[in-house]
């Protein structure tokens, strides 16, 4: 004689919750008219008295009365234990943020150093209406150069 409790085999996706587990059942199905192999998905929660399962396990659950408000199974054995690591993807992948945000920070200053004037000596008091040093012209048309922009033409001097 056949058993009359329905069972199920599923995965364990969350076992966050105190004696409750979420187990994902999926199946497969056809299409009536098309025919196309469809995949459904269904999530139960399931009570786990002893907190047994882990993320991953291969259970067998049955149907039972409700025991809360979205509860109505219970995990009746583990079939095998799954290796999932608990560890979120954003923890995963925290050092490459953190490696690429020192690289737009080194970037970034590399470009400030290179776009800044270049910081010439102060001339001393008394040598204040003298001339700026020759080696800053050269560098300021060289930078003009640099972004596209033409050196101005020097003027001529008695015209």
């Amino acid at each position: 004689m056949a058993s009359l409790e329905k069972l199920q085999v599923g995965t364990v996706v969350s076992n966050k919750m105190d004696k409750t587990v979420v187990v994902r059942i999926d199946r497969q199905k056809r299409h009536r008219l098309y025919g196309k192999t469809l995949r459904e998905t269904r999530r139960y929660k399931a009570h786990d008295e002893k907190n047994e399962c882990r993320l991953g396990d291969i259970v067998r659950i049955s149907e039972t009365r409700p025991l809360s408000r979205e509860k109505r199974w219970r995990v009746v054995e583990i079939i095998t234990h799954g290796d999932v690591a608990e560890v979120a993807p954003r923890e995963i992948g925290a050092h490459i943020i953190e490696e690429t945000r020192a690289a737009a920070a080194a970037e970034a200053a590399v470009r400030a150093a290179e776009s800044a004037p270049p910081a010439a000596a102060a001339p001393a008091p008394d040598t204040q209406d003298a001339a700026p040093p020759a080696s800053a012209a050269p560098a300021a048309e060289a930078q003009d150069a640099a972004h596209g922009e033409a050196a101005p033409a020097p003027e001529e001097a008695g015209a």
